[in-house]
């Protein structure tokens, strides 16, 4: 049965609508997070392997949805970005990596936008509030251009390895993609958490300064 799925998505992937499929995909996946779009161009660099689809055109298509989806997202942000951080709960993962974004784009510019890529949910909060911030929009095409084609090349190549390592079984092949990926993304986390301890190790938090005792009445004159 397994068999029969990976066959079909493989058929699908090589026709002309499976390029279409990877390019809107990416696309909504740069202001939707919840769509799978990594999944998918993992899943066409392995049967790229094959042959089919062309591992050119799966990586044109989704780096060209990645950069059309996160300029909607920069065009929200320009309009209601504001009200959209605001609408975040305090102390929510939502509120914190708006925060996140904010902090990092002073530190780093339009750096950030080629890292944030490969942090899961980054990229959403980085693009909307470049948007809010109103990065300049050539800057922003620049580097979002090189963030969206090296994470098509990343995800897609990271699936070709896996299916040319199991040309004659794709299903092996798309779990070692998986596999890998997963691998890296437990990595990025890693070093970000053990990045962030040292951080704080770094630069403790200042004590608070005793208050001054409360003085009588008597004592003031």
């Amino acid at each position: 049965m397994l068999d029969g799925v990976v066959d079909l998505a493989q058929e699908a992937l090589s026709s002309p609508w499976g390029y279409v499929a990877l390019f809107t995909f990416a696309a909504v996946d740069a202001f939707f997070p919840m769509v799978p779009s990594e999944s998918l161009v993992v899943t066409a660099g392995v049967f790229a392997a094959s042959g089919q689809p062309d591992l050119v055109l799966v990586i044109l298509a989704a780096g060209a949805g990645a950069l059309a989806g996160d300029h909607v997202s920069y065009a929200i942000g320009r309009t209601a970005g504001s009200r959209i951080v605001a609408s975040a709960r305090p102390g929510s993962r939502r509120r914190a990596a708006y925060e996140w974004a904010e902090v990092a784009l002073a530190e780093r510019g339009g750096l950030v936008l080629i890292i944030s890529r490969y942090i899961p949910g980054g990229r959403t909060a980085v693009t909307l509030t470049m948007g809010a911030l109103r990065y300049d929009r050539r800057a922003f095409f620049l580097f979002d251009s090189l963030a969206a084609i090296s994470w098509a090349i990343y995800s897609a190549m990271i699936g070709y390895i896996g299916g040319h390592a199991f040309e004659e079984d794709p299903l092996k092949g798309l779990l070692l993609g998986f596999a890998i990926a997963g691998a890296v993304a437990i990595a990025v986390e890693i070093a970000r958490h053990v990045r962030k301890r040292r951080a704080r190790r770094r630069d403790p938090a200042p004590e608070p300064e005793p208050a001054e005792p409360e003085r009588r009445p008597h004592e003031l004159a």
